[in-house]
């Protein structure tokens, strides 16, 4: 679920940047985004063509699904995570703005709309992947959709990811699944994030092992132009999973 949504934003996002930046010859600035605003900026400047992208998206990423009939389950799921991944774009736009005036006051400002940052457009593809729903397809009059597995569930939102079968498991070693396994991974024994040891091993434990390590110490500048440094050697605790 998460790969289909992160490459399907990933298209819209490099397109849309694309056009922004004068690349493409089929599309450039969005036009539509003229005028004044409610809130008394002008919007001016170059706002990111996003329906440009996404509808490239859509008709680049899709057409594998929709070649296969759109009414088999995993062609359903694979094209509503799809539609997630351009929405985490859509649902973030921002506003840019910049200020004119005599030094530098703001009198009047001109503003535009730009994507926020892949990193932002991954991070709200995590949670939802952290929350994504199992579903199963189901017939409401003669067309097919997909419903929560569990009737207990609310219903997701085109927003949401949602998945016909669990992950592999991550913690074991399973070439079949392309799973490496976490044992010799090296974690942080303080941390309880997904990078902390307790969650990382999957509770098998950790080895601990004392490395010596050098590292750049007592640095000096010098006249004109360089910095000099010692080395100093240390112990540092390594810790990896069984």
């Amino acid at each position: 679920a998460f790969v289909y949504a992160i490459s399907s934003a990933g298209v819209a996002f490099a397109v849309t940047r694309a056009c922004s930046s004068g690349e493409l010859d089929k599309c450039g600035c969005d036009r539509t985004v003229q005028g004044g605003s409610p809130q008394g900026f002008q919007w001016s400047g170059c706002s990111d063509n996003i329906a440009y992208g996404v509808a490239f998206s859509q008709s680049f990423v899709d057409v594998r699904e929709r070649s296969k009939g759109a009414s088999s389950n995993r062609a359903l799921m694979n094209l509503h995570n799809n539609e997630a991944g351009r929405k985490a774009i859509l649902n973030n736009m921002r506003v840019e703005c910049k200020c004119h005036g005599v030094s530098g006051s703001c009198e009047f400002k001109t503003c535009w709309k730009a994507m926020p940052p892949f990193r932002k457009v991954g991070n709200v593809l995590k949670e939802k992947f952290d929350g994504a729903t199992e579903v199963e397809q189901s017939e409401v009059g003669s067309t097919k959709v997909l419903v929560p597995k569990n009737s207990q569930f609310k219903p997701h939102t085109d927003e949401d990811l949602v998945y016909l079968d669990s992950s592999p498991d991550f913690c074991d070693h399973d070439l079949k699944n392309g799973v490496l396994g976490t044992s010799g991974r090296q974690c942080n024994k303080t941390s309880k994030a997904i990078d902390g040891c307790e969650l990382m091993c999957c509770g098998r434990g950790f080895h601990t092992d004392e490395v010596e390590v050098v590292e750049r110490c007592s640095c000096k500048f010098h006249w004109c132009c360089s910095v000099k440094c010692k080395p100093c050697q240390r112990l540092v605790e390594i810790h990896t999973c069984r």
